[in-house]
């Protein structure tokens, strides 16, 4: 089996979180915090476990195995149809995140939980649903907590463990979310712009649609590749509004501009990717300056689906530069929906005695990012 988990531990003293008070929760016999998390509001469903060493201050991946559902060309995923993909790979997956944890013929590899995490939020109502059943199985049958953990926070978890940034201005874009977020002194992730129609990725998935692009592995990657061919740039409505923005016009004057001119000949594929790319960073860009100045951070942080997207990273690290600042961003592994960045953002919570009663584990479609209090 290929290994899905291969990045050294990460330490925790960079992040200037709150000192770890003692667990109140189940430690093993090393006095470390493996916990299991279980990701799978959109089309991606995955299981990761996560331990955390008090010896070395370390948070570590020892395993974050997903399954994509990937529709036919020109099709989007429903929610009957991703829940039911769901509920026919999660077992498969918990075990392979299970023996890739701990392998057997070794003591200290011995099989041992904290407690289950799962998204509760937000995401499409039948796929949470499905991977929530699943969690309050295992937590029942090992008599292990549940953490409840919403979406958005997951990703910037992850992404603060897994670079390093302390502090960073984050900009959090997907299939379901566009949000440019800091940390403020209520102990939450304060949004000082957003989407006020669809998200980003939501408005490159169904333009990819439009001009037939396959789903595999995603349309934002088949967009992206495309855009790099580009050679005419079209004028593409930019729709900034304050600090908010907008995709849903910008959606259809491309898919418009599609219609009218690939028939003729009079632009590419490559050219309409090209120009809707540049011209959708660029208003992220924007925004994302701004609230680096109103809050006078020096670290930007993309996290989400649509941040590993190189052409958008490359954007950002030319502002942020332009600024005296630095870049945090990842690739694929980290920034696409994936069950340790669940089990990070739960194990933050639990170690900080938050847990999640099973009579309180119903999910959200809506969970904000500033609902969530980030006592960390």
């Amino acid at each position: 089996m290929t290994p899905t988990a291969t990045d050294a531990p990460c330490s925790s003293l960079n992040l200037g979180n709150l000192s770890i008070p003692p667990p109140t929760h189940k430690v093993n016999k090393r006095g470390e915090t493996i916990v299991l998390g279980i990701e799978g509001s959109a089309n991606k469903i995955g299981v990761g476990i996560l331990r955390y060493s008090p010896k070395y201050q370390t948070y570590h991946i020892l395993s974050n195995p997903r399954k994509t559902f990937i529709p036919s060309v020109g099709k989007g995923f429903l929610p009957r149809e991703t829940a039911l993909h769901h509920q026919n790979h999660v077992v498969a997956l918990a075990r392979a995140a299970i023996n890739e944890a701990f392998p057997f013929g070794k003591e200290e590899n011995e099989f041992f939980l904290s407690a289950i995490c799962f998204t509760q939020g937000p995401g499409m109502g039948a796929p949470l649903q499905s991977c929530a059943v699943a969690a309050r199985t295992l937590s029942l049958i090992w008599k292990v907590p549940l953490v409840g953990v919403n979406h958005c926070v997951g990703h910037i978890e992850m992404g603060r463990v897994a670079t390093g940034a302390a502090n960073p201005v984050v900009l959090y874009v997907s299939g379901g979310n566009t949000q440019v977020l800091a940390y403020s002194s209520q102990q939450k992730y304060c949004i000082f712009g957003e989407t006020i129609d669809i998200a980003i990725g939501n408005c490159l998935d169904r333009f990819a649609r439009a001009i037939g692009l396959s789903n595999d592995p995603s349309p934002g990657y088949n967009i992206e590749q495309e855009a790099k061919k580009g050679e005419q740039f079209l004028d593409v409505p930019y729709t900034v509004k304050g600090m908010d923005v907008s995709f849903s016009g910008i959606l259809t004057y491309m898919e418009q501009e599609a219609k009218t001119k690939l028939e003729k000949g009079l632009v590419t594929k490559a050219d309409l990717c090209f120009s809707l790319q540049e011209t959708i960073f660029a208003m992220l860009i924007e925004i994302t300056e701004r609230a680096m100045a109103h809050c006078g951070n020096k670290q930007v942080l993309i996290v989400g689906g649509v941040g590993c997207n190189r052409r958008l990273q490359e954007m950002m690290a030319s502002m942020v530069k332009d600024r005296g600042g630095t870049l945090c961003s990842m690739d694929h592994r980290y920034c696409i929906d994936n069950g340790a960045m669940i089990a990070q953002a739960g194990i933050l919570a639990l170690q900080f005695g938050i847990t999640t009663e099973l009579k309180d584990t119903r999910c959200t479609q809506r969970f904000r990012t500033d609902q969530v209090k980030t006592i960390w």
